[in-house]
C-alpha cells in the first residue's frame, strides 16, 4: 500500500529523529511482505512475544459501512503481565491496518511485518501487573468468496435487497476482521464485549447477551452492545447485520432453564418459529451425552447468515434453508442423515467440542471436528434408533479420502485432512466398540466435557484421558488413525473348520480386539501383526466383521 508524503517523512525524521521516530515507526504500512515459512511461524506458534502476556479481556468496537464494504474500530485489551517484557506482537491481516495503539495516556511505537504488529512498550512491564493497550483500526477487509470455507466478510444482500452481512474466519483467523492475539491457546479468562455499530435501519448480532442499544440519530446508526462473560476463541467471534427480527423461548435443560435466542429474517420468522423445535431436542440430546451445555451464562442462540452455517459459540450461524440434511442432502446415503437438520445438530456440537474443549494447535483441529461429527451420531441414537445411528456414521465412511494425516503441522496454523470429520467420527464409534462398555464411554465423554472444562487442550491429553479412564492403552490405536492414512486390514483365511487371521496395514504394536460372525455366532478376536489361527466347531460357512469396528476385511 502507497504511503502517503514518504519522502518528507523521512527527511523530518533524520532531522528530528525524536518524537517524529514514533511517527515513521507508526506510519499504516510498514514491511507488507514477509518469507511465507516465518509467517507461518508467526501465525501459527507461541512466540516470545506471545508468551509473555495472558489474555484477560477484549472490547471490540467495529462500524460497518456496507456501501463501501469497510470497517473501522478499535479494540481494547486487557492483559496480565507473566514474565516481564515489552514487545508484543498483535495479529491484523492486510489489508486492514492499524492507525494508533495507546497505553494509558501513552502512545506506542509499532511496526509491521506482513500480517503481524510489533508494539514497544517505553519499558518491561512487569510480571504480575494488570494492563491495557488500545488499539484502532480500519480498512476494507478481505471479502470471503466462498464462506464459511473461504475467510474474510460476507456481503450479500437478502432476498429483499437489504444489506446481509457475516464475518467467517474458521482457519485463516480472526485477525481478518479485527486486531488480536490471534492463536488459538490463549482465550480471554474475562470474556468479551463486542460493540457493532451498522445503518439504523439494520441489526447487528454477536456472541453472548444483548445488553443495550444505542440509536444515534444525527449519524443515523446505532450501536449493538453484546456481552460474552465466559472465555472464548478467537474464531467463535463473529459480526452479523441483516434485517433481523427476534424471537425467544426457554428451555429446561438438565442443569437449569437455558435461554434461547433465535435471529432471522423478517420473511422467516414464521418458517423459523416451526423449524427451530429441533433446537430444544438437540441441546437434550447433547447433555445426555457430554453433560451440561457449557454457556448458561451467555445464552444460546441461532443467527440466519447468507452461508451454510459455523459455530460461534453461544451464537451458531445457519443458513441450511430451513431443511433437513446438509443442505437437502444425506451425507450417510442411507436416509437417515434426512431425519435432521444438519447444520443444527452438528454446529451446535461444537459448543461442546471446540467452543468449550478446544484445541490449543491448529494441527490439532479433529478435537473439534472428529468429536462433533460423531455428535451426529450419538444425536440420532438419542433421538431415533442404535441401529439407524449407526447405519449413519458408516455411510458416512465413503466420504472418507485417506489423503493424509487427520493431525496438521503444529505451529504453523495448519490442520489436517478434512477425514477428520467422517474418519474421525468413525475412529471414536469404533473406540466405543472397543470399550464395549456403554456407560463407561459415557462417562469418558462426560468426563473430557467435566475436566477440560473452558480450557484449550493437546492431542496427548485427549488420547492419554481416553487410555486412563477405559483402562485400555489407545496410543497405537490414535497412531494408526490420526497420524497414518491406512485403514487396518483384517486379513484372513478360512480352511474348513480353521480360521487364520492377522492384521495388515497397521502400525507396529496395533492390536485391538473386534467382533465377528463365525457361522453366526459372534465371537471376539485380538488380531496383531502375527498370523492366528481359530478351530470352530464345525466347517466355517459364514463369515462376518461386525461394521462398527473401523477396519476392513480381506479373505486372503
Amino acid at each position: 500500500m502507497k504511503i502517503p508524503h514518504t519522502i518528507l517523512i523521512f527527511a523530518l525524521a533524520a532531522l528530528f529523529a525524536s518524537p517524529l521516530q514514533a511517527r515513521q515507526n507508526n506510519r499504516p504500512g510498514g514491511q507488507g511482505k514477509v518469507d511465507p515459512e516465518r509467517a507461518a511461524i508467526l501465525r501459527g506458534s507461541i512466540t516470545p512475544e506471545r508468551q509473555w502476556w495472558d489474555l484477560l479481556h477484549y472490547h471490540l468496537s467495529v462500524q460497518i459501512f456496507p456501501e463501501q464494504k469497510k470497517i473501522s474500530g478499535s479494540n481494547e485489551i486487557t492483559f496480565r503481565v507473566l514474565e516481564n517484557g515489552r514487545k508484543m506482537q498483535i495479529d491484523l491481516q492486510q489489508p486492514l491496518e492499524i492507525s494508533s495503539i495507546t497505553h494509558g495516556k501513552t502512545e506506542l511505537n509499532f511496526r509491521r511485518v506482513g500480517n503481524v504488529y510489533w508494539i514497544e512498550f517505553a519499558q518491561d512491564l512487569v510480571k504480575g501487573e494488570q494492563h491495557k493497550i488500545l488499539i484502532e483500526y480500519s480498512g476494507k477487509p478481505k471479502t470471503a468468496k466462498r464462506p464459511p470455507w473461504d475467510g474474510g466478510l460476507a456481503w450479500d444482500e437478502d432476498e429483499k435487497g437489504n444489506p446481509f452481512i457475516a464475518t467467517a474466519c474458521q482457519g485463516i483467523g480472526a485477525s481478518i476482521w479485527w486486531p488480536c492475539k490471534d492463536h488459538g491457546y490463549d482465550e480471554p479468562d474475562d470474556g468479551m464485549r463486542i460493540s457493532i455499530t451498522c445503518p439504523q435501519e439494520l441489526t447487528a448480532v454477536s456472541n453472548g447477551r444483548l445488553e443495550k442499544t444505542d440509536a444515534n440519530e444525527t449519524e443515523k446508526t446505532k450501536t449493538f452492545h453484546w456481552v460474552v462473560t465466559q472465555p472464548i476463541n478467537n474464531y467463535c467471534i463473529n459480526m452479523n447485520v441483516g434485517n433481523y427480527v427476534n424471537f425467544s423461548d426457554k428451555y429446561s435443560g438438565r442443569f437449569g432453564e437455558l435461554d434461547l435466542d433465535y435471529w432471522v429474517l423478517e420473511h422467516q420468522r414464521e418458517t423459523a418459529v416451526k423449524h427451530f423445535r429441533e433446537v430444544p431436542r438437540t441441546i437434550e440430546a447433547f447433555e445426555h451425552w457430554f453433560g451440561k451445555y457449557p454457556f448458561y451464562e451467555d445464552s444460546f442462540k441461532i443467527v440466519v447468515v447468507p452461508y451454510l452455517g459455523m459455530e460461534h459459540q453461544s451464537s451458531v450461524t445457519y443458513g441450511n434453508g430451513f431443511q433437513n440434511g446438509y443442505n437437502g442432502t444425506d451425507l450417510s446415503n442411507t436416509g437417515v442423515g434426512l431425519k435432521f437438520d444438519f447444520i443444527i445438530v452438528h454446529e451446535s456440537g461444537h459448543e461442546w467440542w471446540g467452543n468449550n474443549v478446544s484445541m490449543k494447535d491448529a494441527a490439532d483441529m479433529w478435537i473439534h471436528e472428529s468429536f462433533t461429527n460423531y455428535s451426529e451420531n450419538l444425536f440420532v441414537e438419542y433421538h431415533f434408533t442404535q441401529a439407524q445411528a449407526e447405519d449413519y456414521v458408516v455411510g458416512c465412511r465413503r466420504r472418507v479420502q485417506n489423503d493424509r494425516p487427520i493431525i496438521g503441522t503444529y505451529n504453523r496454523n495448519k490442520s489436517g485432512s478434512g477425514d477428520m470429520y467422517y474418519k474421525g467420527g468413525n475412529m471414536l464409534h469404533a473406540i466405543r466398540h472397543i470399550i464395549n462398555d456403554d456407560e463407561k464411554w459415557k462417562s469418558i465423554l462426560r468426563g473430557i466435557q467435566q475436566d477440560f472444562w473452558h480450557q484449550t487442550v493437546t492431542t496427548q491429553q485427549i488420547e492419554d484421558y481416553i487410555s486412563e479412564k477405559s483402562e485400555i492403552d489407545f496410543g497405537k490405536f490414535f497412531d494408526q488413525y490420526l497420524r497414518g492414512t491406512a485403514i487396518p486390514v483384517l486379513s484372513y483365511h478360512i480352511d474348513g473348520d480353521s480360521l487364520t487371521y492377522q492384521y495388515t496395514d497397521v502400525v507396529e504394536g496395533f492390536s485391538y480386539p473386534l467382533r465377528v460372525k463365525v457361522n453366526g455366532k459372534t465371537i471376539t478376536l485380538t488380531p496383531t501383526g502375527d498370523s492366528q489361527t481359530l478351530t470352530a466347531d464345525a466347517p466355517i460357512e459364514a463369515f462376518e466383521l461386525d461394521r462398527n469396528f473401523y477396519v476392513l476385511s480381506r479373505n486372503k
